[in-house]
């Protein structure tokens, strides 16, 4: 029956089963489209194999390492709280072992067009002794695009097995074929790809490379602050070039997770040199044009009023960086009046600030306590979104309390902040959880009373509320 034109949009009818009706008996095969996946081969393979001659031009050969793209793309594992568990690591293996072989037949020619994002096209065209059909229109050579997935692309597509239009989309093609100016041999570089795909690998790449996805969110983070630390030149400033290897690796780490999760504790132990670390972060942020308050305890007043340009102190280390960043006491959150370091407490604006560091931050464990308020209410919560950075060798002194009391200064005081990015649904839940199971084993209460380590870590788990 004469198939004429007809609308194949992967819901009345998908485009692999209608190609798969008519690749049944062809003798050749012609296919242009932007991607090509080992998925979408997968749902045409029996087909394909059996074409006597094949030519596919697509415009990027390195697609062929996606698993499908798109912003659903699957992984190859999960984590979860049984451990890593591949989801499919085995079938994407033999699948693209399979399709290697397929591409590797003489009779598979592939090419792709040499400019990148250029070829927009798809096209599949099968002439058989049945007769010749074509499929134009929006379905890559995916997985989705194909319809073969459970929520496949919504697509717009025209079959036709007019000859007029067959014969002008067979000329379309052979010209893009033969240009060698605009396409390219491509058949190496995608089996090359297939073998990266289904090969084995060492043990230790393998471990790397989990290493990587689990902690590639964290590494992304830290390779912008990086990029945007070069940019602003804080690598060249004085206190940067001051540090320790490990006192910039900690600041680092501090300035990623001030970006992400707006607040950061820097729980190095006495004499690590926590200022230092702090004075580094500071630098990177007002080279931002961020403003920036310290709140330290009185008798650390004169300590981080060295540093800033605006008391000209001879005895500064850091005079070239210039640094602007205020200073007021733990005490001064308590006073309405009178003046602190030369400024005037009556008309301080508090919410001024885009990060605030607290030394000794474990002053502020104490939620209920009116400086721990007001620091809440008029410097974090009210103004600018202000980041926190605090500085404490002691974070926990009596329970875990005095840590979400802190960690409360980060989010606001809500308790979900963190459900979206570290999948902690309850921060107040999370903590009194884990200090129940740390009461149980520091009084030796768990099994076997034992107190080691690993147990402690193993019973603290996953979030109870997530």
């Amino acid at each position: 029956m004469p198939l004429q034109n007809r609308i194949v949009d992967n819901r009345d009818a998908t485009v692999a089963g209608h190609l798969k009706r008519h690749m049944r008996n062809a003798g050749a095969f012609s296919l242009a489209s932007a991607y090509f996946t080992i998925y979408g081969y997968e749902l045409l393979a029996e087909e394909l194999d059996a074409v006597g001659n094949v030519r596919f031009l697509f415009g990027d050969p390195n697609s062929v390492e996606d698993l499908d793209p798109s912003a659903n793309e699957p992984k190859s594992f999960e984590l979860t709280e049984r451990g890593l568990e591949p989801n499919h690591t085995l079938q994407q293996k033999a699948l693209a072992k399979r399709c290697a072989d397929w591409v590797s037949k003489d009779t598979v020619a592939v090419r792709s067009i040499s400019r990148a994002n250029f070829l927009h096209g798809k096209m599949y065209l099968t002439d058989s002794p049945d007769g010749a059909t074509a499929v134009v229109g929006s379905s890559n050579f995916t997985k989705r695009g194909l319809g073969g997935s459970d929520r496949p692309n919504l697509e717009i597509n025209l079959a036709t097995d007019d000859r007029h239009t067959l014969a002008e989309l067979l000329e379309w093609f052979n010209r893009l074929w033969k240009d060698r100016r605009l396409t390219e041999d491509a058949k190496q570089r995608v089996l090359d790809a297939l073998e990266r795909i289904g090969g084995d690998y060492a043990p230790e790449a393998v471990y790397y490379k989990t290493l990587y996805e689990l902690f590639r969110k964290d590494i992304e983070v830290r390779l912008a602050g990086e990029a945007a630390a070069a940019a602003t030149g804080f690598t060249g400033s004085q206190i940067w070039n001051a540090l320790y290897e490990f006192q910039k690796d900690g600041a680092q780490s501090a300035i990623a997770k001030l970006r992400e999760h707006n607040g950061c504790i820097l729980a190095d132990s006495v004499g690590l040199g926590k200022t230092y670390t702090a004075l580094a972060v500071i630098k990177y942020f007002e080279l931002r044009n961020e403003r920036v308050l310290v709140l330290c305890p009185r008798k650390l007043f004169e300590n981080w009023s060295l540093y800033p340009a605006i008391y000209g102190h001879r005895q500064n280390p850091f005079l070239e960086d210039r640094f602007g960043y205020t200073v007021l006491a733990h005490s001064d959150l308590s006073r309405d009046s009178g003046s602190s370091g030369g400024i005037n407490l009556a008309n301080f604006n508090w919410r001024n600030y885009d990060l605030v560091v607290i030394d000794e931050s474990h002053n502020f464990r104490n939620d209920g306590g009116q400086r721990y308020r007001r620091l809440l209410d008029e410097v974090v919560k009210q103004g600018s979104k202000t980041r926190v950075l605090m500085l404490s060798a002691t974070p926990v002194n009596t329970s875990l309390t005095d840590l979400r009391n802190q960690i409360y200064l980060m989010t606001e005081g809500r308790e979900d902040s963190f459900r979206e990015s570290l999948g902690v649904g309850s921060i107040r839940t999370l903590m009194a959880a884990a200090q129940r199971v740390f009461k149980h084993w520091e009084t030796g209460q768990t099994k076997g009373g034992s107190r080691y380590k690993e147990q402690l870590l193993e019973n603290l788990g996953a979030d109870p509320a997530k």
